[in-house]
């Protein structure tokens, strides 16, 4: 079984989909897919949990592939406030959702083993010969950031893909240690720079566990639509995602995922029929 971590609220569907039929379309293995959400509309009316009916669409998709595949939904608001409530990071780069990784050892029944993913993630390959990898040793394993390792130190790491050993975490007290530095002071990367300041010892794996640029290479397992830094023709950063498809044909002349973002695009037109069916029932109209 591969134990899978998402993270984020409604807004993550369309990742989560097409990062799911990445996988399946590859993988036999079982897949076991934690989604971490909370409520968090005290700072924006978007900000709400990943609803009851995305979940069930998203279970229905991959048991299509696998009928032992499962997703589930994890509600962490109230272990989210107790920790992190109206701290400086709240206001991240990105958004509060990338904090709650980092309650992945408050939470009971978390395997220990567990591959993080960010939403914008597709999988090129089995990704079983990621999750096989051992981090017995390690409290996680990591692809080194293409930029921070450059500007801030060689083995700074980027935390889109974290798979991490939680036995050795929780003896180690990594996360415990982050979420402390989360309070403490505000991060130019949130979450990202607590784990590698907080890290005792970790595995850095070859760029294909994470690829962050180049897209349409044949050997790679993890390709990140990660923001990116551009020079040409003056400096300036892109962020397209996997579900933007005519965006990353004319600007990535990305093609090697064509096939999931078809069956994405139809999935998607089928979950919000069904959607518009249930609010007209549910509103009378």
């Amino acid at each position: 079984m591969i134990n899978l971590l998402l993270c984020g609220n409604k807004k993550v569907f369309d990742g989560a989909l097409t990062q799911l039929l990445s996988i399946t379309n590859r993988t036999k293995e079982t897949i076991n897919c934690y989604i971490f959400t909370m409520d968090a509309s005290r700072l924006k009316p978007e900000y709400t949990c990943i609803t009851d009916e995305q979940i069930d669409f998203l279970n229905k998709v991959v048991k299509s592939k696998n009928k032992n595949n499962i997703v589930k939904k994890i509600d962490v608001t109230q272990l989210y406030e107790q920790e992190f409530l109206n701290c400086a990071n709240e206001s991240a780069y990105c958004t509060p959702y990338t904090l709650l990784r980092l309650l992945a050892d408050k939470v009971l029944d978390i395997p220990d083993k567990l591959l993080y993913l960010d939403i914008d993630i597709m999988v090129g390959d089995d990704i079983s010969k990621l999750y096989n990898i051992d981090v017995s040793k390690y409290e996680y394993a990591a692809v080194k950031e293409k930029y921070g390792s450059w500007f801030i130190r060689p083995d700074y790491i980027n935390a889109g893909m974290l798979l991490f050993n939680m036995k050795k975490i929780k003896e180690t007290g990594l996360l415990e240690k982050a979420r402390e530095l989360i309070k403490k002071r505000k991060l130019l990367f949130a979450d990202q720079d607590a784990i590698f300041w907080s890290t005792t010892k970790k595995l850095l794996l070859p760029r294909i566990y994470n690829e962050q640029s180049k897209f349409n290479k044949k050997d790679t397992v993890i390709c990140h639509f990660c923001k990116r830094l551009m020079f040409r023709p003056y400096p300036h950063t892109e962020n397209y995602k996997q579900w933007q498809v005519d965006e990353i044909h004319k600007y990535l002349k990305c093609y090697c995922f064509d096939q999931d973002l078809e069956e994405y695009l139809e999935l998607k037109e089928e979950f919000n029929k069904e959607n518009k069916k249930e609010i007209r029932g549910e509103y009378g109209e």
